[in-house]
């Protein structure tokens, strides 16, 4: 049985997931179970793993995978991780999933997006990467690109991860979005409006947010998915 801060957390972390395809910074724990340090949230995240219902990715910053949910927050059976393990050599029996239970689709992988220095802006579509039915979100059509840099491993991006995206020229504020900056350049950072400004938002304190006058950036969709390497 969970604690209602463990039960917050973990309904936290899980809508995060779902609407972002990565899990929230421990900042963002944080300030959303008010708490006044981290140490309470690693005690609460130790407990959850504790107790099997989340699992911490070895030598991944901030990377948190939902096994499971009470039935306080909808069940098990009705729980679908949208975060998906690529290039692993092994699995577990016990993890392991019949294919004819997977609905898969071929997402075009059209090319590179920078998180850290730019990058050439997108090219067409050279190959293409299946992923689970489950991980596209709402209308529209839907495109996978392959993660190049750091900027974004707060957020649990890393180097080498394929992130699936949805089309559209909209974002709110924290929403994580490819942008394209004066036509040329390609970067996948936070999105957030200042006043008639833009303000793309690494997710490292490594590198600094930049703000763009509103017509230098273009929205080209918006992060549903990770699909992570090893």
């Amino acid at each position: 049985m969970l604690t209602k801060k463990q039960l917050d957390l973990l309904e936290f972390i899980h809508k995060r997931v779902q609407r972002d395809g990565v899990p929230p910074s421990f900042d963002e724990m944080k300030e959303a179970l008010d708490l006044r340090s981290k140490s309470g949230i690693h005690r609460l995240i130790t407990a959850l793993e504790e107790r099997g219902f989340i699992r911490r990715l070895a030598h991944r910053a901030r990377a948190i995978e939902i096994v499971k949910l009470p039935e306080a927050l909808g069940g098990e059976a009705s729980f679908t991780p949208r975060v998906i393990d690529g290039d692993r050599p092994t699995a577990s029996p016990r993890a392991a999933m019949p294919v004819s239970t997977v609905h898969a689709m071929e997402l075009p992988l059209v090319g590179r997006i920078a998180a850290g220095v730019p990058i050439e802006a997108i090219s067409h579509a050279a190959t293409t990467v299946a992923v689970p039915g489950s991980m596209l979100s709402g209308q529209g059509e839907h495109y996978a690109l392959e993660v190049k840099g750091d900027s974004m491993i707060e957020a649990g991006i890393n180097d080498g991860d394929v992130v699936i995206i949805r089309e559209t020229s909209v974002a709110s504020n924290g929403d994580i979005v490819v942008a394209l900056v004066e036509d040329h350049e390609a970067t996948l950072k936070r999105f957030s409006r200042r006043g008639n400004a833009i303000a793309l938002e690494a997710a490292n304190p490594a590198y600094e947010t930049r703000v763009f006058p509103e017509d230098m950036v273009k929205v080209q969709g918006r992060l549903v998915g990770l699909i992570r390497s090893y």
